[in-house]
């Protein structure tokens, strides 16, 4: 989980580096006369023809007792003096990060490729992209005595270097478009699910048997040791086996892990739903696991993932579902139901769950996804454009017909299988998203996804406040970290496990089992139910509110083009 905990922390950083190099290049473009400096310790700001120098020392000084130079006062014209402790904050706060992590992590694939954009506004003098230097300052100040921060970095780039003004401005525009984006998606969500409800038949679910509850069968949990052959791949693969009495057929949920993450991590509610008569399968997908990323940080990979995972995560899930087929007439006397099965997975393995449920991957929709100026500020998307390493040719027939359902928690999506990928999904199926998530947004990753879906039955639930990562399964001192920098609230992990749980079983039972009994509550009446008392809602819709959320999603775009 240090991955995720760096990325978090990234993210936080970087949206204050840009609000505060947004403010500065504004300011520098108000005064088109001004003639630059030239002293050698210090930055160019450009707007246009014009630029304009700041000492780094004039900062250094505002950050440790708030004297503010003449140069700096430049930049400051605009700012109300009851705003500058929040401007030295922003230079001085730090980033926990191990410096050897962010080495390793500026020269994989996806570190280069963020560098390689943010060289695009910050370049050299004389022209060129300030990649090589600013991976040098983000590793130099790492290392440095007082650590990562805004400062820290600034303190590191060389007399050479320009921000461009213009493109910081507009990375500035389009990172507050995201935020703006992610505000307006819970005002619809919350309106469409009301919406919803009022159109469903009253019940009192507090008479209803809770879906949150274990199950009556005891679960025995088996660990098997797989080799794939044909691909050269061995992994491991928890099995929680119910104790199901009877000749009733035995249904089956396969469930694929995130990035950097591992099965184990999921233990508990895989176990809740085995509890429930079904039998739960949790791959490791070798590549993408806790244990690449140990191997990476240690030097042995140069990437955080293998990007053969995004062909080989499918394959896997599709080996375990044979390998079931091979020990189902033994080990459990032909009663698992292999022919209608679901498939569930979170971030990565969301993807997962979508690219083995029919979506297909759409090469030339991504390519075109990672042209688009900003892309940077999907961390998503920087994950898909790693699918472009690999040749269109081996991008293809990932889908197991044996998928019948399909549950994908903040699913890494929209780019890599675009719209015609999307729409191939023909099975039931649920997005779950997390409505600040910094790493599969929902306004950019889930929302018009969930419009293009043409499934027979879909939903798409988010948890109001809810993170990308469960807390619970990294160091405890990440969330307050993040709870600091980024000054959001997040709630419990027990809440997000309890509002998980009170949908997936009922959505496995009604299109594993066809028990009907289940379906009132697929209801968006049942999330404002599961909520009612609670600080973080659950916001639930169903396709019956595709075109309402087009028009919204419309509606935005207009307001924000």
């Amino acid at each position: 989980m240090v991955l995720a905990d760096f990325g978090l922390q990234t993210i936080a950083q970087g949206r204050r580096v840009g609000k505060w190099l947004g403010l500065c290049a504004v300011l520098a473009g108000t005064c088109l006369a001004a003639p630059p400096a030239t002293a050698s310790e210090s930055l160019s700001f450009s707007y246009g023809p014009v630029i304009r120098s700041l000492k780094v020392s004039s900062l250094e000084r505002f950050a440790a007792d708030g004297t503010v130079e003449d140069d700096l006062a430049f930049f400051l014209a605009a700012v109300k003096p009851e705003d500058y402790p929040m401007l030295r904050a922003a230079l001085t706060a730090k980033a926990p990060i191990d410096p050897l992590i962010v080495s390793r992590f500026f020269y994989s694939g996806i570190g280069e490729d963020v560098l390689e954009r943010l060289g695009k506004g910050i370049t050299l003098l004389r022209g060129g992209n300030g990649k090589p230097v600013l991976r040098a300052a983000l590793i130099q100040a790492a290392f440095s005595a007082d650590g990562l921060s805004l400062l820290s970095v600034l303190e590191q780039l060389p007399a050479n270097i320009q921000i461009h003004g213009e493109d910081v401005i507009a990375a500035d525009k389009a990172g507050r478009k995201v935020l703006a984006a992610t505000e307006q998606l819970g005002i619809s969500m919350r309106a469409l699910t009301a919406a919803e409800a009022k159109t469903q038949p009253s019940i009192d679910y507090a008479t209803l048997k809770d879906p949150r509850k274990p199950g009556s069968h005891a679960v025995s949990k088996e660990v098997w040791n797989l080799t794939d052959a044909k691909r050269n791949r061995s992994f491991y693969v928890d099995v929680y086996i119910p104790s199901v009495t009877g000749s009733e057929p035995i249904p089956v949920i396969v469930f694929s892990h995130g990035l950097a993450s591992r099965p184990e991590d999921f233990a508990a509610p895989l176990q809740q739903i085995a509890s429930h008569g079904f039998l739960v399968v949790a791959p490791q997908h070798p590549g993408s696991d806790t244990i690449w990323l140990k191997e990476m940080l240690q030097g042995l990979h140069r990437d955080i993932f293998d990007v053969n995972d995004f062909t080989n995560r499918p394959k896997d899930i599709s080996f375990v579902l044979d390998e079931l087929e091979r020990r189902n007439g033994t080990q459990f006397n032909g009663r698992l139901e292999l022919r209608k099965v679901g498939i569930a997975g979170h971030s990565f393995g969301g993807y997962t769950a979508l690219a083995v449920g029919g979506a297909s991957i759409d090469p030339d929709n991504l390519r075109a996804e990672c042209e688009r100026p900003f892309a940077a500020l999907d961390i998503a998307l920087l994950l898909q454009c790693q699918a472009l390493r690999i040749p269109p040719e081996q991008l293809t027939n990932l889908q197991d017909s044996r998928a019948a359902a399909i549950f994908a928690a903040n699913p890494v999506n929209r780019s890599i299988f675009g719209k015609q990928g999307i729409e191939k999904i023909r099975v039931p199926i649920v997005m779950a998203s997390g409505s600040y998530d910094p790493a599969t947004p929902p306004a950019l990753e889930q929302a018009a996804s969930f419009t293009w879906l043409k499934a027979p039955e879909k939903y798409w639930l988010i948890v109001e406040g809810q993170a990308h990562v469960n807390f619970n399964q990294i160091d405890p001192g990440i969330k307050k970290a993040i709870e600091s920098i980024t000054d959001i609230t997040l709630p419990d992990q027990g809440l997000i496990g309890s509002y998980i749980q009170a949908i997936s079983l009922p959505f496995f039972e009604v299109h594993l089992r066809n028990n009907k009994a289940y379906e009132p509550f697929l209801r968006s009446s049942y999330a404002e139910y599961l909520a009612k008392d609670e600080r973080f809602k659950l916001f639930m819709i169903s396709g019956a509110s595709t075109e309402a959320l087009k028009a919204d999603i419309e509606a935005f775009r207009k307001k924000y083009p």
